[in-house]
């Protein structure tokens, strides 16, 4: 298929098919483009996850809202790289790649407002009330820590290095939340493994207990990245001296109450960041401890944006990414696929867990 798109029911993130996608030409303003690479990992299920409705984007929106209309299937955002096939906005040719947020699709339709030298913002209205971060989309001469050697790690780590990063930043200017060790829930996920280099890089900070599935298990101590790897199932032998936090990327709710059980008060922050455990089941009595907290990366880029500068906070997330490159080479093996179907079964994969913990997959589209 030349123009294809994923559609996935809104309340029914299992069940996803391959749709047309209808050729429509760009109306004044706005610019076509073909995808060309882009990743599925653990953080785009809890888009999906997420697809209808979450605080974290408003009062009434969900990541669905990105890319459908509310009566039309749900778009899976993805992270990667698209090259712009027609272009009615002034200030944007042919030819030109960009950096962003894209649908899961061969092709996109976007509206190009505040045009600029490094890039654009979207201003489709759908999305205007929704956090900016999503909505910037940079041309590929103008990322300051891109590299061409690098390239095929972008989609699958940068954006979720940056949010893992975001949280350790929070961890230091907390300081650690007053906890000698943090409990890492999902910790083979990507972000997760962003967040425990951050952490490391510090120097002398809180212990890092890795919570992993026997499935990830081996994967995950082998990355050298967490001081100690534990069983979900048996969160019980934790030791721990004083106070505890966890960062909770899995959402899985059957550990957190075990982490909330064993540690009670003694649990500082329960930060909650993924739901890639999208179909365990939620609710029940009420958790001892601390209220579960959630992290949201678009907002703590805006803390330090104003705390640094813009241009602040652009050097430190370049430098600290370019010090993670070799950690994502060494973990990461390149897992690519081609085309429509491949994308489908990729999704179905991803959806079910059983993505490799050591595979980065691509899609190119």
């Amino acid at each position: 298929m030349d123009r294809w798109q994923l559609a996935i029911v809104r309340d029914d993130i299992a069940r996803a098919e391959i749709a047309d996608l209808p050729e429509r030409a760009p109306a004044e303003g706005e610019v076509e483009v073909a995808i060309d690479l882009v990743a599925l990992t653990a953080n785009n299920i809890t888009y999906a996850a997420l697809g209808e409705k979450t605080p974290f984007l408003g009062p009434d929106a969900g990541y669905w809202d990105f890319f459908s209309d509310r009566d039309e299937p749900g778009r899976l955002p993805v992270w990667g790289f698209a090259t712009v096939t027609r272009s009615v906005a002034d200030g944007i040719v042919e030819g030109e790649r960009f950096y962003g947020y894209w649908p899961l699709a061969s092709h996109a339709v976007l509206t190009a407002g505040n045009v600029r030298d490094s890039g654009f913002s979207e201003a489709t209205p759908r999305r205007a009330a929704l956090p900016a971060p999503y909505n910037q989309y940079t041309r590929l001469a103008a990322l300051g820590d891109h590299r061409d050697s690098d390239h095929d790690w972008w989609p699958i780590y940068r954006p979720l290095f940056l949010t893992g990063w975001l949280i350790a930043d929070q961890f230091a200017d907390e300081g650690d939340f007053g906890a000698a060790t943090v409990i890492v829930s999902g910790a083979s996920s990507k972000t997760a493994l962003g967040f425990a280099q951050a952490m490391k890089a510090r120097g002398q900070g809180p212990r890092l207990v890795a919570l992993a599935s026997s499935r990830s298990a081996g994967f995950t101590a082998d990355t050298g990245l967490y001081d100690q790897v534990v069983d979900y199932g048996a969160i019980n032998t934790i030791a721990a001296e004083g106070k505890v936090a966890m960062v909770d990327f899995a959402g899985n709710p059957a550990a957190t109450r075990a982490v909330h059980e064993r540690f009670g008060d003694n649990l500082a922050v329960d930060m909650k960041v993924g739901i890639t455990h999208w179909d365990a089941e939620r609710g029940g009595a009420p958790l001892p401890g601390p209220r579960p907290i959630g992290f949201f990366a678009p907002g703590r880029m805006q803390k330090r944006s104003a705390d640094w500068g813009a241009q602040g906070l652009r050097e430190r997330s370049e430098a600290a990414w370019l010090d993670f490159m070799p950690t994502a080479r060494r973990l990461t093996a390149i897992d690519r696929r081609v085309g429509a179907e491949a994308a489908l079964a990729a999704y179905r994969d991803a959806v079910a867990g059983r993505v490799d913990p050591r595979a980065g997959l691509l899609i190119e589209p």
